[in-house]
């Protein structure tokens, strides 16, 4: 049996190896996209949630101190009083293939959360909603999106012999992004557009008016807020960081916002170009040469990776999506976008069974484990 030590990760090079660790684990994996360096730091360093999270990260090394094994774990308590419960999560877990790694990392993650009070583990997830989370169980051959995580099968076998059980699935669906919409629903998002006066929000003026950003953010806590699994509100905070990070970076041709008569965001769609193969030729970097790639992706794609969509509760049930669908599958016909895959939505949610109006396949199933933490 292989001898481990576990270090938790307080100095910059140890974090350095922490972050890099799955790029030496998945060398040569073609499925694997590698997240940005300076993003990943930034994440478990400096992230907006990071306010009112607590976290740790440990590093597991064999012994010739070679990096085996990562976890970081998490403390939300905002989740944890919002729905109730005393749990832990855990993230950035990757490692070798032996269970004894994974043994080692749980272990010690849970007797910290022990010392804080909770009596469950579960993951992989994000601080929030909105970042990377859930271990890939079904799809191993296919291209991780770059919002997604991935990990070889193994991982899964690693958690069943491990105690942990299902605690819930998200799933994602691949369809042509050209196939449009049938004249019928086009029909009735114009009667609709109509009926309530709605309008499509200048996508470009948007992204500069700051206040209007900000009423989609709280659009996307009310919508989601009691209707998606394990949904955690942004704050204030996340929400001016997702501003600076995200929105401006955004392109018109694969966004829709639906305003109504009162100058409230009424429902929004939001997709990004595929940007996999990108990061993967950058290699964690942006500099010198990353940039190139990503930017290259940017402007010239066919695959689009569908991220948010919505309405505000005031909305919902009244035929809103088949607006902003036909809108945004017009603007993909336009843009020359051939395939588009939709963002992980949890199985039991009925909101899934939208795509069943569009041809589309199964694609991709990851999981949320869960276990219960006592003394091992």
């Amino acid at each position: 049996m292989a001898e481990y030590t576990i270090r938790e990760v307080l100095t910059r090079r140890d974090l350095k190896r922490f972050i890099r660790f799955p790029v030496t684990l998945y060398k040569g994996c073609s499925q694997y996209v590698p997240p940005l360096y300076k993003g990943q730091e930034h994440e478990l360093m400096h992230s907006a949630p990071l306010q009112y999270c607590k976290r740790k990260m440990w590093l597991v090394e064999d012994a010739g101190g070679k990096v085996a094994g990562r976890i970081c774990a998490v403390i939300n308590p905002r989740y944890n009083e919002k729905y109730g419960t005393r749990r832990v999560r855990f993230g950035w877990f990757d490692l070798i293939n032996d269970p004894e790694v994974a043994r080692l990392l749980f272990d010690t993650a849970e007797k910290w959360a022990m010392e804080q009070g909770m009596d469950e583990i579960h993951g992989p997830l994000y601080y929030n909603t909105l970042g990377r989370q859930g271990m890939l169980v079904e799809g191993f051959d296919k291209l991780a999106p770059f919002s997604c995580l991935y990990n070889y099968p193994y991982y899964v076998d690693i958690m069943q012999e491990l105690g942990f059980v299902k605690e819930c699935d998200w799933i994602q669906y691949m369809m042509p992004a050209d196939q449009g919409v049938d004249e019928r629903i086009r029909s009735i998002a114009a009667r609709l557009m109509d009926k309530y006066k709605l309008r499509v929000a200048d996508f470009d003026l948007l992204k500069k008016d700051r206040d209007t950003v900000r009423k989609f953010f709280r659009t996307y806590n009310e919508c989601y807020d009691g209707t998606v699994y394990n949904f955690i509100p942004f704050t204030e905070a996340e929400i001016e960081e997702e501003i600076d990070q995200i929105i401006g970076q955004l392109d018109r041709r694969l966004c829709c916002v639906l305003m109504d008569e009162d100058d409230e965001v009424a429902a929004f769609g939001i997709s990004v170009p595929c940007l996999s193969r990108a990061m993967q030729k950058a290699r964690g970097r942006l500099f010198p040469f990353g940039w190139y790639h990503v930017l290259k992706a940017l402007r010239n794609f066919e695959h689009l990776d569908l991220m948010l969509e919505g309405a505000a509760p005031k909305w919902q049930n009244t035929g809103i999506s088949a607006v902003f669908h036909g809108i945004m599958a017009s603007q993909y016909k336009e843009c020359g976008a051939r395939w588009a895959l939709a963002n992980p939505q949890i199985e039991t949610n009925m909101a899934v069974n939208v795509w069943t109006r569009y041809e589309h396949k199964f694609w991709l199933r990851r999981r949320c484990w869960i276990r219960t933490i006592k003394e091992r």
